[in-house]
């Protein structure tokens, strides 16, 4: 068949051009690939469709590596590009990843139907509409739940550790993210909240950046909170020019992969910290994952800022958009990412400094955990102390926001109590402690 031959002189080729042993091995593997899918081609009771049994075996060996290496298709690439450059799209609104055969809620994203929908980091998609999620691959999922505007899907979810049953009828709706919102906070403190790092992010976070320096001025701007809570990620390039908004020095995240030469420092420009020094809080949870925990370990690490939430996601891997032409692409995991100390937080997420956890709802506790990097199957692995995640709650009113409310108090130069932090933060307010230094504005050397 046409397509045996093609393989068999593509074998051929690959074996030729390279005379190492490796290249040996693959090719055997490769043919031995090739001798299945003609028998199955030949012999299957049905005749298969060449294109379907293809996918499945790319999509198959990807799945064996880890979570968060992918096959897309020319229409899933457009998808992602499409999410990525902040454009619209009609949908729910959902981050979501495939475990298990099943769909992982990482978040939701704010405003948008499935955030008012009321769903939750942590649920389990187990069908869409009437049709079982076990047995679909995360791009068939995907389109399923994605659709014109004003017309409805339904999902049934399990939630929590006991997996409670729930329904969700939700109707689709234009999403265009806005990745950036702000707010002034106190009167005094400009609040950051970043829901993802696309395209557009950096350019939001100056604006954001620039209305605090008119409104409430740069003179009574005591300082920053940036909320990364329930951040998926997204972009490197945004991540680190986020870092570099606040600082002007300073090795920011490096890089490595399997090979040597495969390493890459990113480094802060001078010039271009447009905080003035100010002091910096950042939130952090079990929903702050990927290019979050980039931007969350750096600023740490950096000495510039004092974080404040519960441990984050885990997920300290790079991954790199591989083009096939016109049969989509690979999305691969490529490297490890490490912060300036040279902490891999993979598996492990990032330690807040101030460890304040949200006062969550009775009907609510124990089912808005995020299980972390460490609780993925296949995921990479990162020594003998890996951590699970923590809470991926942050409450619809700030003013029931023990977490930025203890950021509040601390750029009023109010730390929490032990017990503050203990029960959710409600005796913040009644049980405050002063500190003339409660953190550093400064920033370190590189390492």
């Amino acid at each position: 068949m046409a397509f045996g031959v093609a393989f068999g002189a593509a074998i051929g080729s690959y074996a030729a051009g390279g005379a190492t042993t490796s290249a040996s091995v693959a090719a055997d593997q490769l043919a031995r690939f090739a001798r299945v899918f003609v028998k199955v081609n030949d012999s299957y009771v049905d005749k298969p469709d060449d294109d379907k049994l293809a996918e499945a075996a790319i999509n198959g060996m990807l799945s064996s590596l880890d979570p968060h290496s992918t096959y897309l298709d020319a229409k899933a690439l457009a998808d992602f590009q499409t999410t990525m450059k902040g454009e619209e799209f009609g949908g729910l609104g959902l981050e979501v990843m495939q475990e298990g055969g099943l769909i992982r809620v990482v978040s939701p994203i704010d405003d948008t139907p499935a955030a008012r929908a009321g769903m939750m980091p942590g649920d389990v998609i187990t069908r869409i509409d009437d049709t079982p999620v076990q047995g679909l691959t995360l791009k068939q999922a995907v389109d399923k739940m994605r659709g014109p505007a004003q017309t409805t899907v339904r999902l049934s979810v399990t939630r929590g550790a006991d997996k409670e049953a729930k329904q969700f009828t939700i109707v689709r709706e234009i999403i265009k993210v806005l990745p950036v919102r702000s707010r002034v906070e106190s009167g005094d403190i400009g609040y950051i909240r970043i829901t993802q790092f696309n395209q557009q992010t950096f350019d939001g976070l100056q604006k954001a950046m620039a209305k605090f320096r008119e409104a409430p001025g740069e003179d009574k701007l005591k300082g920053y909170v940036l909320d990364l809570r329930n951040n998926p990620g997204g972009l490197l390039s945004e991540a680190v020019e986020v870092v570099n908004a606040f600082v002007d020095h300073g090795e920011i995240v490096s890089t490595r992969g399997r090979a040597p030469g495969q390493a890459q420092e990113y480094v802060a420009r001078a010039g271009a910290d447009l905080s003035e020094g100010k002091p910096l809080v950042v939130l952090i949870n079990g929903g702050s994952a990927s290019a979050s925990e980039i931007v969350s370990g750096a600023l740490q690490d950096l000495k510039r800022a004092t974080l404040i939430g519960t441990r984050s996601f885990g997920k300290g891997s790079v991954q790199t958009v591989l083009p096939l032409g016109e049969n989509g692409a690979l999305k691969l995991t490529t490297a490890r990412y490490y912060t300036p100390s040279g902490r891999s937080i993979q598996a492990k997420g990032i330690e807040p400094d101030i460890k304040v956890s949200e006062n969550i709802p009775d009907d609510l506790k124990g089912k808005v955990d995020s299980r972390g990097e460490a609780s993925l199957a296949g995921h990479l692995k990162n020594g003998d102390d890996e951590k699970g995640g923590s809470e991926a709650y942050v409450p619809p009113n700030p003013a029931d926001d023990p977490q930025l409310i203890a950021a509040v108090n601390l750029l009023h130069g109010v730390t929490p109590t032990a017990s503050a932090r203990e029960d959710g933060g409600k005796r913040d307010a009644a049980s405050p402690q002063r500190s003339d230094a409660p953190f550093s504005s400064s920033t370190a050397p590189a390492r």
